[in-house]
C-alpha cells in the first residue's frame, strides 16, 4: 500500500486542523464585526460572496497543481515535480492580478450591480471592505499555491503551520483594530490583508527550500512552459469554471436573500458561516484526496485509490455526525454571541437544524469527486455541478422563495436538493473510477 495508516493520519490530521483555524478564524471575523451593527456584519457577507468566488477560483487552480505534481510524485519525477510547482506559482499569480485588478477598478460598480436592492448602509460598508481586501488576492494565490505543493508532498503539516500564523495575526489584528481603535469594517479588512502578506512570505521562503522533494530552485521553474501550463489547466480551468458556476449561483442566491430584509440577511450570513464548521472534515478529507488518489494515478495503483476514497468518506461521516449533533444542541448559545435581532436569531437556528439533518449526502456530493477530479475527471465533475447548481439549487431555491414564499429558508431547501442530485451522479461515477483511470 501506498499509504499506511499512519501516513493517512498525518496527512489527514494538520489538515482538519488547519480548516478548523480557518472557520473559527471566519466566525471570529464576523462575531467581531458584529459589535460594529448588523449593516456591517450584512456589508461584509455580500462582499465575502464574490470574494470566495475569486478565492474558489485560485484554489482550483493550485488543485491543478496539486494534481499534476502529486501525479509526478507518484511516478518518481521530482525534477518535473518542481518544474510543475514554478509554473503553478506563476499562473495562480498572474489570475490573482487580474482578478485584483477587476476588484480594485470597479469593485462598487460590482456590488451596486449584484446587490442593488440592499439597503444603502450595507453597500457602503460593503464597499470599504472589498477595496481593501482586494489587495490580498496576490498573496492569498501565493499562499495557497505554496499549500497545495506541500500537500502534494504528503506533509501538511507546513500549511497548518502556516496557517496557523496566518490566524494568529488576523485574529489579533481585528481585537485591536475593532476594539482597541473602534474602526468599523476596515477593522476586519486590514488584519486580513496583512495576515495574507506574511503568509505568502513564509510560504514562498519555504517552498525554495532544495531540500523539499518538491521545490521552486529558481527563475528557470517560472519561466512559462505551454506543456506543463497545460496539464495544470486541464484540471484546474474544469475546476475553477465548476467554483466559478457554483459561486456565481450562490452569489445569484445571495442577491435573492438581499431582496428579504436585513433581518434575513444577517441570519443568513450568521447560519451560512456556523455551518462551516459542518464541512471541516469533509474539506479536510477533500484536500488529502488530491495527493493521495494523485499518487495512486500516477503509480497506477487505481485500486488503491477507491480503497482510500472509501476509508477517508467513512472517517467525514463519523466526523459529521459528531459535529451536526453538537452545533444542534448548543445552537441557542451559539447564536446569542452574534447579537441578532430576536428574528434574526429565530431565522438563523432554524436553518442550521435543517442543515445538520441534510449532511446525510453532502460527502458524497462534494469530497467524493475530488478523487475524480484527482484522476483526470475535472470535465464531468464540471458539467454535473454546474447543471445541478442552476437547475436544482438555483431553480428551486426561486421557487421556494417567490413562488412559495418560504423565506429565507427556501434558499437551503434548492441546495439540499442540489446535494442529493450531485450525491447520486458521483457515486455511479466512482464506481467505475478504476477502469477509466487506466485509460488515461
Amino acid at each position: 500500500m501506498l499509504f499506511s495508516r499512519k501516513d493517512l493520519i498525518q496527512l489527514l490530521g494538520p489538515l482538519i486542523v488547519e480548516q478548523i483555524l480557518a472557520v473559527l478564524v471566519g466566525m471570529v471575523d464576523v462575531v467581531m464585526v458584529a459589535a460594529v451593527g448588523e449593516a456591517a456584519v450584512s456589508g461584509v457577507a455580500l462582499v465575502d460572496s464574490i470574494s470566495i468566488l475569486i478565492i474558489q477560483l485560485l484554489s482550483a487552480l493550485a488543485t491543478g497543481g496539486a494534481v499534476v505534481c502529486s501525479q509526478y510524485m507518484g511516478k518518481k519525477q521530482s525534477r518535473s515535480a518542481c518544474h510543475a510547482a514554478g509554473q503553478l506559482i506563476l499562473i495562480t499569480a498572474a489570475f490573482a492580478l487580474l482578478f485584483a485588478s477587476v476588484a480594485l477598478l470597479g469593485g462598487r460598480h460590482l456590488l451596486k450591480l449584484i446587490f442593488g436592492r440592499a439597503e444603502a448602509a450595507v453597500l457602503d460598508n460593503g464597499a470599504s471592505y472589498f477595496r481593501i481586501t482586494a489587495l490580498s488576492y496576490l498573496f492569498l494565490a501565493l499562499y495557497n499555491s505554496g499549500a497545495a505543493l506541500f500537500r502534494s508532498m504528503g506533509n501538511s503539516r507546513v500549511s497548518m503551520a502556516v496557517s496557523l500564523v496566518m490566524n494568529g495575526v488576523n485574529v489579533a489584528g481585528n481585537a485591536i483594530c475593532i476594539y482597541g481603535l473602534h474602526m468599523g469594517v476596515e477593522g476586519v479588512a486590514i488584519p486580513t490583508l496583512a495576515s495574507r502578506v506574511i503568509a505568502a512570505i513564509l510560504m514562498m521562503a519555504l517552498v525554495r527550500d532544495p531540500d523539499n522533494p518538491i521545490h521552486v530552485s529558481g527563475i528557470h521553474d517560472l519561466i512559462p512552459h505551454g506543456g506543463t501550463i497545460k496539464k495544470i489547466l486541464g484540471v484546474g480551468v474544469p475546476s475553477g469554471l465548476e467554483n466559478g458556476m457554483f459561486q456565481f449561483g450562490k452569489i445569484a442566491l445571495q442577491s435573492l436573500v438581499s431582496t428579504l430584509g436585513t433581518a434575513a440577511i444577517a441570519s443568513f450570513a450568521v447560519a451560512s458561516n456556523l455551518v462551516t464548521l459542518h464541512y471541516l472534515p469533509g474539506n479536510a478529507v477533500g484536500l488529502a484526496l488530491i495527493t493521495i488518489v494523485g499518487r495512486c494515478v500516477g503509480a497506477g495503483e487505481f485500486e488503491q485509490a477507491k480503497q482510500y476514497t472509501k476509508k477517508l468518506i467513512l472517517v467525514d461521516y463519523a466526523l459529521v455526525f459528531l459535529i451536526c449533533v453538537s452545533m444542534a444542541l448548543a445552537s441557542h448559545r451559539i447564536l446569542g454571541m452574534y447579537h441578532l435581532s430576536q428574528e434574526a436569531s429565530r431565522l438563523a437556528r432554524r436553518m442550521i437544524l435543517i442543515h445538520s439533518l441534510a449532511m446525510a449526502v453532502w460527502p458524497l456530493a462534494f469530497p467524493l469527486p475530488n478523487t475524480l477530479r484527482a484522476g483526470l475527471d475535472a470535465k464531468f465533475t464540471m458539467v454535473v455541478s454546474v447543471f445541478s447548481m442552476w437547475a436544482f439549487r438555483f431553480g428551486f431555491a426561486y421557487l421556494f422563495v417567490k413562488a412559495w414564499h418560504l423565506g429565507v429558508a427556501g434558499i437551503w431547501y434548492g441546495m439540499f436538493i442540489d446535494w442529493t442530485f450531485r450525491a447520486v451522479v458521483f457515486t455511479a461515477r466512482f464506481r467505475g473510477f478504476a477502469a477509466r483511470a487506466q485509460q488515461i
